[in-house]
């Protein structure tokens, strides 16, 4: 029997992600909760599971969120300029009294968790306050580009991290009608070119071609209004939780 092959994303330059390892793939979308703001996933479709699969990186495949070869016709540009240096070592800090937030902002996917209950940025020095150290790890650990990492000062010190399992996740903005990033959970590799990127848990990929830090998502999708022919329908009714 061959050797098993853990999961990974192997970028191919001026073409579309390889994704090999048997990483699910579905999509969800950003719900909102009744004061109209992103507070939640909305789970939706699941896709056929394969043990590998090739996914759009032009944004103009005929088969999203499959690539169909398209990105050969329409001169895509993949070149990547993204930064291979660790979160931490570019990241910004704000130090609060039992949280510390650290911000890479060239990795925002424009998801708005973030600013859901009070901007995150100022709750931080407020996080020895009754229910504001709730809502500075939901905003934080929600944000699914992995831009915002929360360490906890009140436990061990480390980063507060949603448990994902690998996974691959298409990502739906109703709200701002538009389709967003590729959601990459569970720590799984990405490489291009034999240089791989940092492993994170959370990390969001480009699937509109348009970033300007490729691979990752900048959140141009939603000037573009690009759309996968996948949007979900707004998902309301979410109750604000007490």
């Amino acid at each position: 029997m061959g050797e098993s092959i853990g999961p990974s994303i192997t970028i191919v330059p001026g073409g579309p992600y390889l994704v090999a390892g048997d990483v699910p793939l579905s999509l969800e979308s950003i719900g909102i909760d009744d004061a109209g703001d992103a507070w939640t996933y909305v789970a939706g479709r699941t896709f056929e599971a394969a043990p590998s699969y090739a996914l759009c990186r032009c944004g103009a495949s005929s088969k999203k969120p499959y690539c169909d070869g398209t990105h050969a016709s329409v001169a895509f540009d993949g070149t990547e300029t993204a930064s291979r240096a660790a979160h931490r070592d570019r990241a910004e800090t704000i130090a609060g009294p039992t949280m510390i937030l650290h911000d890479a902002k060239d990795l925002c996917a424009y998801a708005r968790f973030c600013d859901g209950r009070g901007s995150i940025w100022k709750l931080v020095p407020q996080s020895d306050s009754d229910g504001v150290r709730e809502t500075v790890a939901h905003e934080g650990t929600s944000c699914p580009s992995g831009r915002l990492v929360v360490d906890d000062l009140q436990t061990d010190g480390s980063a507060l991290e949603p448990a994902y399992a690998p996974a691959v996740v298409l990502l739906e903005d109703p709200q701002k009608a538009c389709s967003g990033p590729l959601a990459v959970r569970g720590g799984i590799p990405i490489a291009s070119n034999g240089a791989a990127y940092e492993t994170r848990n959370r990390v969001t990929l480009c699937r509109c071609g348009r970033s300007q830090n490729k691979p990752f998502c900048d959140g141009t999708h939603a000037d573009v209004g690009f759309d996968d022919g996948m949007l979900a329908a707004p998902a309301a009714g979410i109750p604000t939780p007490a």
